[in-house]
């Protein structure tokens, strides 16, 4: 949930940045900055339908440690860190239109990103990211068999903290939109599988960096899948695996060659400890990074209150 990108040159960084090579090599960073934070995660079980009237509040907390930088599936040379501390206030009231299940909901994301090693001089941020807006649809709800088919529009409204003359933003100063297909069928009465497929496109940004150039994003493509075994009614264990393309940006015309093709996983854990609450926590790693940094170490905790 970061502002996304810069210059795609990647000669001025093929070796450890110099004094006088480092503002290339910053400027590439910042350009890889957004990218490993703009697809749409979900947990498993996500688009499980629950019963009209009933209301979530969710609380997440994200850490994120990135310690390599990558350019066109090369390592950029230099001790590249990138810390992150994020969380998400999320409300989900479910309800009927028409007879099918939909559950609009709102999350608000917050926290700080911190630069350090030789990206020191890039700084942090902290405070609010971009309100999103999303409600899925339910075309497909069958308890007996655990299986449930759903479309989910999010919308990304431009009100998190943004400044064109900072190197990192909680904001992006741009609207966006992501559309989503989502099923879960139970493989076994115990195994379960969700596959999740989104595309995420992108309005620009015309206040981008410090001579306010325009930014624009090609579309971005994501494919998620999730395995759950239920340890009892209560307790399951869980393994995902993600895979995301696309999303190649310009900076006033100028392509910068920094699609992404990245893929990682994740594996953990969710618990009802009682009947209305529940906690999930997961760790993962980034596998394979084509532009930006790579995520070394991930841990995701949620906590859910039903209502």
């Amino acid at each position: 949930m970061t502002a996304n990108n810069s210059r795609g040159d990647v000669a001025p960084i093929a070796r450890r940045p110099s004094t006088a090579a480092r503002p290339a090599a910053w400027a590439t960073a910042l350009a890889l900055v957004a990218g490993s934070a703009q697809a749409l995660e979900m947990d498993a079980g996500d688009d499980t339908a629950l019963p009209a009237g009933t209301n979530l509040g969710v609380l997440y907390y994200q850490h994120v440690e990135r310690d390599r930088l990558y350019a066109n599936g090369r390592k950029v040379d230099g001790d590249n860190r990138l810390d992150s501390d994020v969380g998400i206030l999320r409300y989900v009231h479910y309800t009927k239109l028409g007879g099918m299940t939909i559950n609009p909901q709102f999350l608000l994301p917050f926290g700080s990103l911190r630069a350090k090693e030789d990206l020191s001089p890039l700084g942090s941020a902290s405070g609010a990211g971009d309100l999103i807006l999303a409600s899925v649809f339910w075309l497909v709800e069958n308890p007996e068999t655990q299986t449930y088919f759903a479309i989910t529009p999010y919308l990304y409204l431009p009100t998190g903290n943004y400044d064109h003359n900072k190197a990192l933003n909680l904001g992006e100063n741009r609207w966006k939109g992501t559309l989503q297909l989502g099923y879960i069928t139970g493989l076994t009465n115990k195994l379960l599988l969700d596959l999740y497929a989104d595309v995420t496109v992108f309005g620009e940004n015309n206040d981008y960096g410090a001579t306010k150039a325009t930014l624009k994003q090609d579309a971005l493509f994501q494919a998620q899948s999730w395995l759950r075994y239920k340890m009892t009614d209560a307790w399951d264990l869980r393994a995902g695996y993600f895979y995301t393309w696309g999303g190649e940006t310009k900076v006033d015309g100028v392509a910068n060659r920094d699609r992404a093709r990245n893929t990682k996983f994740q594996v953990g854990t969710a618990w009802f400890y009682e009947p209305s609450a529940q906690v999930i926590m997961t760790y993962g790693q980034d596998l394979h990074v084509e532009n930006g940094f790579k995520e070394t170490s991930r841990i995701n905790l949620r906590w859910l209150k039903v209502f």
